[in-house]
């Protein structure tokens, strides 16, 4: 190993200025040691690697930042020249050990902190030449950006004790202010903010000894108050004369708005402002208006900066904002021009970023899959565990609304066993160290549904790790409750149970708010000793968890969502970096390393889409695709399925010489996985880790295998089973015993068949495709009668939803087709095309091309997508659906067999007209077709 690589990537006291950094040399894919401390700046994409995982960046420097550090520097050595003595005083004190011996804080909450001060107060001669860029507004923005974990809020109460003591002191200083506006971006924030009142019982300037102990009655006078970003919300006139209720009273004027937002200071003028997790706060750009509607999570997030900021703006027309000082890890916004792009705030004056925090021991270093045992992704060569739900054979499964009984893609169960393998190591390891809360895995999920069967999967031990599965230790955060919560803050019920109704029983329960509030307790506590989150092993949430939410148990991350940006990736995995002890190493007096295992987060580094292009090239003309409302005569509907029930005999059985073989590869299954520590964005691949789940299969006998399948096959089945449950599950016992012993399982490489050890664990990381295949085959062999389940926002959809796209791809206008053109994908389709346009038998017809028919299929166990290739309506009446196909594999007639299992569900339902569905096998034999099933 190179000497230049220590066992861990922590180089820096956290207590000094960084003396070195950590370079990734992308040549060589090794990192070297680099003396001196590395520049404010940021990695954006290679222009070249196009969205590549193994883009090694393009470091962007900050240069205001790194000319204001020089310059900080330099007034930090004549002794904080032009200071006032308060200011003086606290710098001072600031700088001196505390009663333990360590000094009072970390060099990143000075930096943050003295960097402010020198811009209020150093002498105009030591800032000339730099020039803050404006924000949009009309006051000031300051911005300082510092890690996840850095400790943020301690710099606050610094802020705070440095204006309101020099204001106290100097009343006439405008300066200064001490009356302080905090915004936070949610209750949790909000709540965890509480200790910065300087009257409050656990308030920072105690607990950190911020202030001179003679000088806290001074800072008592200043007046900090702290709100959620709601609290800034208005109606306007236009928002007043929509409103459905009685009171039709005009909005509120800027007066009567600043009183009620400021409450006790509403009298005060010129207050500084505190924006926490400032990311939040953007103003939007009015190009990119219609882009933001059309897009639902960035529709939210602009209506939350337009409410803040725009709030803001308010209370500065009304009382003067003196400066708005900006707190993030992550100060970007959204730039408006592509959906992964971020603008950096430009008013950023100090920067301590991810990189320096790891490389200072502040946070845990983040470690991602590198590789594993099974095939890597066909086109990245990465790891499949490295970005979970962009791999084929998950993101169409997870992006549907399944039910809770519908088991996870084998590869994210796959994922499940490896990282719940590791973290059960970790909770021996604890339990030994006789530590009183549990390590916690956390899983960051794309949608309700996915959260649901991933709770399930849990509960119902389909992941085989048991100690991760008892049901007491899993949170499952609604995040609609805590939603509602957010909105409603202040406007519980006063007992906190529902007051209408003479019902005792109905009288008792608690209101919605309640429940909201005992989950936020549950969720604001996980890991601290004696609170209701205590005990709390198993998070699972809906997108992001909740800013501020300062879990230091966290020890493993699961992503099983998109992640469009580094951006995205930092902020998730943030939520596990805070360290659980902050005691230095006395040979190196340096914190020793701590580690985050993170799997389905694609963390490489923190880009800037380039607004560069190398070739630029003419756009290609591009024909608008939509529903013509001349020919609404040909329009086609459809319903729209979400599920189809079945309906079972009392008797199962089963044709076993119809029974297709279920195909296992050992190459696709990962069973070893090695993890890589994160610095500077970049897999430090000298510093390995590995997860082996060979010990797994020692802990399985072969008849608990046959009963956990026969469990989840009879899960699948129970909601549509008429006749005895103890019946049905005895059934399916004695059938999936026989499967898993019969020759319908093909193992290979031949020695996992061979040696029992390893056949057992191809069983369990495949016992999810297992249970897929069987029940498939049962339910196709056994079905008497099949239900519909529709979409209950839209049970029926048509060729009119569609919505207009554009295309550069061939195309012709159509005759008998709702839709203008018929986009060509090949020859075969034109021609099919030009038969439908002018075949008697045709009454309309519609390419199946974004119009969201589609079919949904299962093959080797994995739930898919299938989305046939025409819709026709024919003179008498009849609906094909008709795909176009010329040699077919095994998927293939695995889909057709879905299709005809939807048709045939359809028919039953008979509220739909009657519904076929055909494969044209050759260009030439759509006529065919269409004449037989006229007749």
């Amino acid at each position: 190993m190179d000497s230049n690589i220590p066992n861990h990537l922590i180089l820096n006291s956290p207590y000094e200025e960084p003396k070195e950094h950590w370079l990734y040399q992308p040549e060589t894919k090794t990192f070297s040691k680099k003396q001196g401390r590395r520049s404010a700046g940021y990695l954006k994409a290679t222009p070249k690697f196009k969205g590549r995982s193994d883009d090694p960046g393009v470091f962007t420097e900050l240069p205001l930042v790194n000319t204001i550090r020089k310059r900080v520097d330099a007034w930090r050595m004549t002794g904080y020249s032009g200071v006032t003595g308060p200011t003086k005083r606290l710098l001072d004190y600031w700088r001196t050990t505390a009663a333990h011996g360590k000094p009072r804080f970390f060099f990143c909450q000075f930096e943050a902190v003295e960097t402010l001060i020198w811009f209020t107060e150093a002498l105009d001669n030591e800032k000339t030449g730099i020039d803050i860029p404006p924000n949009g507004g009309e006051f000031q923005r300051l911005c300082a950006k510092m890690a996840t974990g850095t400790g943020k809020t301690v710099v606050m109460a610094m802020v705070i004790a440095w204006h309101v003591l020099n204001k106290v002191t100097y009343s006439s200083d405008k300066r200064f202010s001490k009356n302080i506006f905090i915004v936070a971006p949610g209750l949790t924030v909000k709540n965890r903010l509480s200790v910065l009142h300087p009257s409050g019982p656990n308030n920072y300037y105690a607990e950190f000894d911020i202030v001179p102990p003679d000088l806290m009655d001074k800072l008592r006078q200043g007046k900090v108050r702290i709100c959620n970003w709601h609290a800034l919300s208005w109606e306007t006139e236009e928002r007043v004369k929509k409103k459905k209720s009685v009171d039709k009273r005009g909005a509120k004027s800027h007066e009567a708005y600043t009183r009620e937002v400021l409450g006790d200071m509403a009298d005060a003028s010129n207050f500084l402002v505190i924006n926490d997790e400032a990311h939040h706060a953007w103003r939007v750009n009015p190009e990119a208006r219609g882009k933001y509607l059309r897009q639902r999570d960035m529709k939210d997030s602009a209506v939350e900066a337009t409410i803040w900021v725009g709030g803001l703006d308010r209370l500065h027309k009304t009382r003067g904002i003196l400066a708005c000082y900006d707190f993030s890890a992550t100060p970007f916004a959204p730039s408006g021009h592509g959906d992964s792009e971020e603008t950096l705030f430009g008013w950023i004056i100090s920067d301590f970023g991810l990189s320096d925090a790891i490389e200072s021991g502040l946070v845990k270093t983040p470690r991602v899959v590198v590789r594993d045992d099974a095939l890597p992704d066909a086109k990245t060569y990465k790891s499949r565990l490295y970005h979970i739900y962009n791999d084929p054979e998950v993101k169409h499964d997870l992006s549907r609304a399944a039910t809770p009984e519908q088991p996870l893609p084998d590869l994210v169960l796959h994922a499940y066993h490896l990282l719940g393998y590791d973290w059960k190591k970790t909770a021996q390891l604890w339990k030994e160290k006789k530590a009183e809360t549990p390590p916690v895995m956390i899983t960051v999920a794309n949608r309700t549904e996915t959260a649901a069967r991933v709770k399930r999967a849990l509960e119902k031990r389909q992941i085989k790790i048991e100690e991760l599965c008892n049901p007491e230790r899993i949170l499952h955060i609604d995040s609609k409750v805590l939603a509602e919560a957010e909105a409603m803050e202040e406007s519980n019920a006063p007992n906190g149970f529902a007051s209408d109704g003479d019902d005792e029983e109905t009288a008792r329960k608690p209101t919605k708010a309640v429940r909201a509030e005992r989950l936020r307790e549950q969720v604001d506590t996980v890991g601290k000793i004696g609170k209701p989150g205590a005990q709390v092993q198993k998070v699972i949430s809906v997108g992001m968890l909740s800013e501020g939410w300062d879990a230091k148990t966290v020890t493993h991350i699961m992503g099983l969502r998109a992640f469009t940006s580094q951006l995205l990736c930092e902020q998730v995995v943030g939520r596990g970096l805070r360290r659980t002890s902050y005691e230095l190493d006395e040979k190196t007096q340096k914190f020793p390393p701590e580690y985050v295992n993170v799997f389905g987060v694609p963390f490489s580094f923190l880009p800037q889409e380039s607004a560069e292009n190398d070739d630029p090239s003419p756009p290609i003309p591009k024909t608008p695709i939509e529903p013509d409302p001349d020919k609404a005569a040909f329009a086609i509907h459809w319903p729209n399925v979400m599920r189809i029930d079945y309906a079972y005999p009392p008797q199962l059985s089963l044709d076993w010489q119809e029974i297709a073989p279920l195909e296992l590869n050992a190459v696709n299954t990962p069973s070893i996985a090695t993890l890589a520590p994160i610095v500077d964005g970049k897999a430090d691949v000298k510093q390995i880790s590995e997860i082996d789940l060979e010990k797994l299969a020692q802990e399985y006998r072969l008849q608990k295998i046959i009963f956990e399948t026969a469990r989840d096959i009879y899960g699948q089945m129970k909601p549509d089973w008429k006749g005895g449950k103890e019946f049905l599950l005895a059934q399916i016992v004695i059938l999936t015993e026989e499967f898993i012993h019969s020759d319908h399982i093909h193992i290979s490489p031949a020695l996992f068949n061979q040696d029992g050890l390893r056949r057992r664990l191809m069983l369990i990381l495949n016992m999810s495709k297992i249970v897929n295949h069987l029940w498939q085959a049962i339910r196709f062999d056994n079905t008497v009668s099949l239900s519909l389940v529709f979409d209950k926002n839209r049970p029926v959809r048509s060729t009119g939803d569609m919505r207009t796209w554009y295309t550069g791809k061939p195309c012709e206008r159509t005759k008998r087709s709702h839709v203008n053109f018929c986009v060509y994908d090949s020859t075969w389709e034109a021609s099919e095309s030009f038969e439908l346009d002018r075949n008697p038998a045709v009454d309309a017809w519609v390419k199946n091309d974004h119009l969201g028919f589609e079919i949904f299929y299962i093959h080797n166990g994995v739930v898919r997508k299938y989305w046939p290739d025409f819709i026709i309506r024919l003179k008498s009446g009849k609906f094909l659906v008709l795909e176009t196909k010329g040699q077919e594999d095994e998927e293939d007639k695995t889909k057709h067999r879905f299709l005809d299992e939807w048709t045939r569900a359809i028919n039953e339902d008979r509220r739909f007209g009657f519904w076929c569905s055909a494969v044209s096998r050759k260009p030439s034999d759509i006529k065919d077709i269409l004449l037989k099933i006229e007749r």
